[in-house]
């Protein structure tokens, strides 16, 4: 099958950046499972791309805790455990759902409006099955809608968990229900903000964050 998200490169701009997030994305997804071996020429050429910005790449994402090296084979992706994944996504119930109460009815038009803009490119990306494009339009929605209450740290801390976070049933889920449904909740999510429903929009925020151990990881949600 065709890899949605690893092959030649057409687009302008950083060579390095695009693989990188093409890789994490992959890594995320599940594309690439944990154990993988990756190879600065093996990607090269599926990029075609020169080896250097691939192995620039690679070592920024080392850094990020995406692959670790594996002295003379190249770049091995990293495990996180169902234990690890549930604990992060517990952390980030805590952390992202509460705050749902206090932006209800505390947003104005115009960061509605950017809001509404980001959900919509969420969805769009997904219905074009997108990943890189759905990933970083996800990451960029949550994190501003973070921002918003005004603490930093807030969103630095989220922004450091969801790189942690696994979402390894993803690249299967193309196209489906799920995908789409889970998609549409950041535009529902900003309609019971508007309405000043700070109660439930925590709950969907919960929901939400909760796909990470359902939907994108494989498993049936009730």
């Amino acid at each position: 099958m065709t890899s949605p998200l690893i092959g030649p490169l057409r687009t302008a701009g950083s060579f390095r950046q695009h693989v990188e997030d093409a890789v994490a994305s992959a890594i995320v997804s599940g594309e690439f499972a944990p154990g993988t071996m990756l190879t600065a020429p093996t990607l090269a050429a599926r990029f075609d791309v020169s080896a250097t910005p691939v192995r620039e790449a690679l070592l920024n994402l080392e850094k990020r805790g995406f692959v670790e090296i594996a002295r003379n084979k190249g770049f091995r992706v990293t495990e996180v455990s169902q234990q690890d994944l549930a604990e992060i996504v517990q952390i980030r119930q805590w952390l992202e759902a509460p705050p749902m109460r206090l932006l209800a009815g505390r947003l104005d038009a115009d960061r509605l409006s950017r809001l509404r803009a980001e959900a919509e490119a969420i969805v769009t990306s997904a219905d074009a099955s997108d990943l890189p494009t759905y990933l970083a339009a996800d990451t960029t929605f949550h994190l501003h809608l973070l921002s918003l209450t005004g603490n930093d740290r807030l969103v630095t801390l989220v922004g450091d968990l969801r790189q942690q976070t696994r979402l390894v049933g993803l690249a299967t889920m193309l196209g489906s229900p799920e995908l789409a449904e889970s998609s549409a909740e950041h535009l529902t999510l900003l309609d019971l903000l508007e309405a000043g429903d700070g109660a439930g929009a925590e709950d969907l925020m919960r929901r939400h964050l909760g796909h990470v151990t359902g939907w994108w990881s494989g498993r049936a949600e009730r």
